[in-house]
């Protein structure tokens, strides 16, 4: 009797393996392209992105669904990432604290004013926004180097 319990317990591992590789897969999928995915953060939503066509192609399809748009180069025009936005209203309550995962990020603010702080290797840039809720803004933040 034992082989037989030693035959369904392989059986039951490999099963469990592959059942647990197969739902994994979709994660993998998904995080080639996680600069695509839409996050929401105390009612604001955005998402970052924009390393390579895809990633280009995937933001503009979404720009339709946001009112801001914030570009991070240096002044030689090369993109960058790893942009820390933050954006806070009127009052100066921060309503967004975030790390672009490219030189695109994409946000829906309620309508407003807001100050807009993007910060590339300690060095920080501000610029005011005033956001209303039907037109893309687009913003331009230019560094001299990293």
């Amino acid at each position: 009797m034992k082989p037989i319990l030693d035959r369904a317990s392989k059986f039951l591992a490999y099963g469990f393996a592959l059942i647990l590789f197969a739902s994994a897969a979709p994660v993998f999928a998904a995080s080639a392209d996680g600069d695509a995915i839409v996050k929401h953060v105390g009612g604001v939503s955005y998402v970052s992105g924009g390393v390579g066509t895809d990633s280009i192609d995937r933001l503009n399809s979404l720009a339709r669904d946001f009112n801001v748009k914030l570009v991070f180069a240096l002044k030689s025009g090369a993109y960058v990432s790893d942009v820390r936005v933050t954006i806070a209203d009127a009052t100066g309550r921060t309503v967004l604290d975030a790390t672009s995962d490219g030189p695109w990020f994409l946000t829906k603010l309620p309508a407003g004013a807001y100050q807009i702080v993007a910060t590339l290797a300690g060095q920080a840039i501000k610029q005011p926004l005033s956001v209303g809720t039907t037109t893309l803004k687009t913003i331009d933040f230019r560094w001299a180097s990293e």
